[in-house]
């Protein structure tokens, strides 16, 4: 493939090209060309490639190891992490507060247009809808709705969600492998009837985060709409500077 011809800039055409390769023509663990022969392979100065390896490191799809190389990494094996990271269960556990999980609703019902779009099926696909109330020490944190594909879940019940997490009925019950997890978030206010469930006043500050969960097909299995207390919850990113 021809880099420079399009406005994208160079590094993300180097991004797209190298994705590919890894998707169609790599394994995982698969060492990866130097920056000195991918930088004489396409043409691009060495800065250029570097910026690509950063960001192919930054979405998950290689491992860069200092006096080794770079390797294509195995996403199969990165579910525990996200697992961990996704738990408010064992998040609120680590900060020494009580957990607590209400059902709120569990209802089947067909996709409309927008949530169509969001999980990549059709419009009147059967969903699983699940709304929980998430507490710590019995203070209201987060209200979660998720979207399920009935057709991945068919014998998907309430009495499951009430005994275990959802990523664990997910994988442990229906032999779903999560790969990634995609979530953004963004500052709104309280609508009335989030706000009396999560007992702050309408118009107070919270934070909407959206969810987009895919197994290792790419095939959307939980796509989650929540709203956080603002007060009460918030976000920690860590930025690592690459030399």
């Amino acid at each position: 493939m021809a880099i420079g011809a399009r406005k994208q800039p160079l590094y993300d055409q180097l991004v797209d090209i190298l994705s590919e390769k890894i998707d169609h023509e790599y394994r995982p663990g698969d060492l990866m060309p130097s920056e000195r022969e991918l930088s004489e392979r396409y043409g691009l100065s060495r800065t250029t490639v570097r910026l690509a390896l950063q960001e192919l490191e930054r979405l998950g799809l290689v491992i860069r190891q200092h006096g080794r190389g770079t390797f294509v990494a195995d996403r199969s094996a990165q579910t525990t992490n996200l697992m961990q990271s996704y738990s408010f269960t064992e998040q609120m556990r680590e900060l020494g507060r009580v957990p607590e999980t209400t059902i709120l609703e569990f209802c089947e019902f067909e996709a409309d247009k927008n949530l169509a779009e969001h999980m990549g099926t059709r419009i009147g696909e059967k969903l699983f809808k699940l709304k929980r109330l998430r507490s710590a020490d019995g203070m209201p944190m987060m209200i979660e709705r998720s979207y399920l594909p009935v057709r991945k879940f068919l014998s998907l019940k309430r009495p499951m969600l009430e005994k275990k997490p959802l990523y664990d009925v997910i994988e442990q019950d229906f032999r779903e492998k999560i790969r990634v997890a995609e979530e953004e978030f963004f500052a709104s206010i309280a609508r009335p009837a989030d706000a009396r469930l999560l007992d702050i006043s309408e118009g107070a500050p919270v934070l909407d985060l959206v969810r987009t969960t895919y197994n290792v097909s790419n095939e959307i299995v939980e796509y989650t709409l929540s709203v956080a207390r603002a007060d009460q919850f918030k976000y920690k990113v860590f930025h690592h500077r690459n030399d």
